[in-house]
């Protein structure tokens, strides 16, 4: 009883937190804000099994579509807990977050992978056409003013990229993935929550 009672305090904190640091975040690139979120420990409950099965789900796909990849960027990294999932499934994972908060969690988490407080044009690990074999944004592109930007920034650095967001922002996503040329799309469902996966292999440029 005491432990389910403390559960429920932990999750009515975490939402009043997340509702007060959140705001103005949404579509503006407020990296401040999103700093400001990672004051709480996990805001985002990613140690959760809903959680878990999005990162299974999405390792499985990489590895359908991909195989192992040497070397996986991850935008929006953040305390690492999918960094660690998408360590098992290529030989070096790179993240990136605008949160130095997150990022010193992540290094303690994943102490393999490399990291640095940074976004995807700012990441420190070389700017050549296809630096990377895969580039991810899992949960990303929600925050970001110019969505689509970033993902012609993935198609530059990457091989191949991949990405996943919460179904009720297809509404605002979907127009811009779809322009991605070679999309496969998929989605995850845990429960009741659902999320959109995407994939591509970029074929133009060596």
């Amino acid at each position: 009883m005491l432990a389910a009672t403390t559960q429920l305090l932990g999750k009515a904190q975490r939402r009043l937190w997340m509702k007060y640091a959140l705001r103005g975040v949404g579509g503006s690139d407020n990296h401040a804000r999103l700093d400001l979120a990672y004051r709480m420990p996990d805001p985002w409950n990613m140690a959760s099994a809903m959680e878990r099965t999005r990162f299974e789900a999405t390792n499985r796909i990489i590895g359908q579509a991909f195989g192992r990849p040497a070397s996986v960027l991850e935008l929006g990294c953040g305390e690492g807990h999918q960094t660690g999932y998408l360590a098992r499934a290529c030989d070096q994972v790179y993240g990136v977050d605008v949160s130095a908060h997150a990022i010193e969690r992540a290094h303690a988490r994943v102490t393999q992978a490399r990291f640095a407080v940074a976004d995807i044009f700012s990441q420190p690990w070389g700017d050549e056409r296809h630096r990377f074999d895969l580039v991810t944004a899992c949960e990303v592109l929600y925050y970001l003013r110019d969505p689509a930007a970033t993902i012609e920034r993935m198609q530059m650095l990457g091989r191949n990229g991949l990405v996943t967001f919460f179904a009720p922002a297809v509404g605002r996503l979907g127009d811009v993935l779809e322009r991605v040329p070679g999309l496969h799309k998929d989605w995850i469902h845990a429960g009741a929550t659902s999320w959109l996966v995407g994939w591509w292999t970029d074929h133009d440029g060596a």
